[in-house]
């Protein structure tokens, strides 16, 4: 496959390519790009010719208004052109401000240009140039005038790169502009020759550009139609690729070999008829579906999908111990150590009358919960913990990442469970997968959980080779969650009603964006949107708990915990948290979004999320999960200062329903599929990420990549696109 570029001179007259180059050429490379612009380019994550070839812009300036400058209108967006009579660079004292003024005539009349703090300009607009001008016209003291409009040298006719057409503006960082962009991409567009990778009879079936033509439409469109063209081929493009990866490693998958587990009918009944609480049609259905692909003696691939509190971890127990009496071993993964022990002692609390051997393994802290010791828990080292692993005396064992250590082997692996799955990278699941030693050739079921609803174009792309199972549906006798955004001036009563409820005995929660304030550095990098400044007001769990402990609530029992507490102390701070009735030691826990996934603490009845406007609604519905869990009535506040309009529409949908599955939709259709939770690491451009909101564009490519697979489901007659995928998935794994 022909990849290299050749490029040639430049309309500077210096040339970004020295000699042949490929799409994988650093950009370190390419001359007139050094070490300060590399860095620059780096943050916008372009390291790569591809990278910057396919960093397309997010909107266009339309300055295809080519006008006489006789007829330049006022709040006007247009282009003149004509030659500098006269221009200068002066400085006020007053403001310490630049300004450069240029007066350009045509044949028709002169129009005075005004750039402000670009003292650069004295030495780049002079007398005699020919310049074109784009931009909006203002009215000043003086008559009407160009405000800092775009400009280009040249004459009529010319090549126009940044006036005078529709001009693409990129995704931006500071000191590196859409003009320099444009700059370094128009010579490298004009001579890149790079082959097609979609096969022809796609490309003709949906009627859609050639990659030579949409490159250059999607930078330097000749109208916005095309320009819109552009961006559909490579939506449909890289929306096909995903489903054409994902079906072959559905395909692939369904050609291994795992154990099959037989389903253990009356032992399934036996554990459901020992629980407390009655299973809902959901998990039923839930554990069914499971129960039946682990008979199969191919590798189950099953996405188990609830809601906040719909009671995944039951159905997860009972797939382990269906496995267990089946003579096999499962390994069950979560992504916090809180969260592990969490599992570890709900897991084994349920299975308590079955006899097993269940193991943690945190990398911290290890237990163990024999069936010899009557169900006894013990702390186990890590060496005696790892060998009953390997013999396959352990039935379960529960862990964070620890779990995928090298030294870490089952003997029988037949099951592996990930909570929170989009957590974990592709290569990490992989791993775990592969660490049963007692039989070579055979892979285990794999089995993932997730309490944020995914939604459907998403379920269809990025998790297409998943099988889903859906709990939509809450334990009865759940109360509906009262959540309200609170002003700053609606603090103080807040806070008063707070009071109350733990004068009831109840708990509470208080969530904030950070662990501590910070001393510099601007949050417009951690949060697009935000003004240069806001960090100075990002709520801080340490400065958070020392008001809330000194000035609101000096009579009450508050804690802090956090990532970087030792995690003996933040367990020690969760089990007195958690404590129920009477023995709780603690009223308020102040926390970053540890307690995001999985904290069940049914006696905490309010959540209150500083900075509500700093997390996507998955979250924010997240954290509200938290609370609700128990007859009491709960509430969540939510504490923002924030004017945004796409922050209102987050928390108007948050407060109107509680459906996680709708609001995943909405977040979806607000934000972008950027923000869910492991799709960056897909490595997918944004143009194409955003896609994933078209539901007609994504079954549209599924159906095509299902029906261009039954006819050559290996690619042996498409290897460019062979080849896209094999470095896709080089891409994704890369995590």
């Amino acid at each position: 496959m022909d990849r290299t570029l050749t490029c040639g001179v430049s309309n500077r007259g210096s040339n970004p390519l020295e000699g042949t180059m490929n799409l994988d050429t650093p950009i370190e490379r390419l001359s007139g790009i050094g070490p300060v612009f590399q860095k620059k380019l780096k943050r916008l994550k372009i390291k790569t010719v591809r990278d910057l070839i396919f960093h397309f812009p997010h909107r266009y300036e339309d300055f295809s208004n080519f006008i006489p400058i006789s007829e330049v209108k006022i709040n006007e967006v247009c282009t003149v052109s004509g030659k500098v009579l006269a221009a200068q660079t002066t400085r006020t004292w007053k403001k310490r401000m630049y300004i450069t003024e240029a007066l350009v005539k045509d044949d028709t009349g002169a129009i005075k240009a005004v750039w402000f703090n670009q003292p650069y300009l004295a030495n780049t607009i002079k007398k005699g140039h020919n310049l074109f001008l784009s931009g909006k016209v203002a009215a000043g003291k003086e008559g009407i005038y160009f405000s800092s409009p775009s400009f280009e040298k040249g004459f009529l006719n010319s090549n126009l790169t940044h006036t005078g057409r529709l001009v693409p503006v990129y995704p931006e960082t500071e000191g590196l502009s859409s003009k320099w962009l444009r700059y370094i991409l128009k010579p490298i567009l004009t001579n890149i020759n790079i082959a097609e990778t979609l096969p022809k009879e796609i490309i003709e079936q949906n009627n859609l550009m050639p990659i030579q033509k949409a490159l250059w439409q999607v930078h330097f469109p000749e109208s916005i139609k095309q320009a819109l063209e552009a961006k559909k081929r490579f939506s449909f493009e890289e929306l096909f690729s995903i489903q054409v990866f994902v079906l072959m490693e559905r395909n692939k998958l369904s050609r291994e070999k795992a154990a099959a587990v037989p389903f253990n009918v009356e032992l399934v009944k036996e554990l459901v008829n020992s629980l407390s609480f009655k299973l809902t049609d959901a998990q039923k259905k839930s554990a069914w579906q499971i129960l039946k692909d682990l008979e199969n003696s191919y590798p189950m691939n099953r996405l188990l999908e609830g809601d906040v509190g719909s009671g995944k971890t039951i159905v997860a127990a009972i797939a382990a111990l269906n496995t267990a009496k089946a003579g096999l071993q499962t390994a069950f993964m979560a992504p916090t150590e809180i969260l592990a022990k969490q599992h570890f002692q709900a897991v084994s609390n349920t299975l308590q009358d079955f006899r097993l051997n269940i193991g943690l393994l945190t990398g911290k802290q290890d237990q163990f919960r024999s069936k010899k010791l009557k169900n006894q828990t013990i702390e186990i080292s890590r060496k005696k913990l790892l060998e009953k692993t390997l013999s396959g005396d352990i039935d379960i064992l529960i862990g964070t990442h620890a779990l995928i250590q090298d030294k870490v082997k089952f003997g029988k692996l037949g099951l592996v469970i990930l909570d929170e799955q989009h957590r974990f990278g592709v290569e990490q699941r992989a791993r775990l997968c592969r660490s049963s030693t007692g039989q070579a050739k055979l892979i285990p079921h794999l089995l993932s959980m997730t309490a944020t609803p995914i939604p459907r174009t998403l379920a269809m792309t990025i998790y297409g080779d998943l099988d889903l199972s859906l709990i939509d549906e809450l334990p009865k006798g759940r109360k509906k969650i009262i959540t309200k955004v609170i002003s700053p001036g609606e603090r103080k009563k807040t806070y008063n009603f707070i009071k109350q409820e733990i004068k009831k005995g109840r708990q509470v929660f208080v969530i904030c964006p950070r662990i501590e304030s910070a001393s510099r550095g601007p949050a417009s990098s951690e949060r697009p949107g935000l003004s240069k400044n806001s960090w100075l007001e990002v709520k801080a769990v340490k400065d958070e708990y020392k008001k809330l402990s000194e000035e609101i609530f000096p009579d009450l029992k508050i804690a802090m915990i956090h990532g970087k507490l030792p995690v003996k102390e933040k367990e020690i701070i969760m089990r007195d948290f958690s404590a129920s009735g009477g023995k709780k030691k603690t009223d308020i826990l102040v926390s970053t979004s540890v307690v995001e996934v999985g904290i069940d603490v049914p006696n905490a009845t309010v959540m209150i999320i500083e900075g509500a406007e700093r997390f996507g609604l998955a979250q924010l519905h997240q954290f509200r999960g938290r609370v609700g869990r128990s007859k009491y009535q709960s509430y969540c506040f939510l504490f923002t200062d924030s004017p945004a309009k796409k922050t209102r529409q987050r928390l108007a949908a948050l407060i109107k329903s509680e459906d996680g599955f709708a609001l995943a939709e909405k977040d979806l259709e607000i934000r972008g599929p950027g923000d869910f939770k492991g799709t960056k690491q897909w490595g997918i451009p944004d143009l194409m990420m955003n896609s994933l909101k078209d539901i007609k564009l994504v079954e549209k490519t599924r159906q095509t990549a299902k029906e261009f697979l039954q006819k050559d489901p290996y690619l042996k007659k498409h290897p460019p696109l062979a080849e896209k995928l094999s470095q896709f998935r080089h891409r994704i794994h890369l995590e």
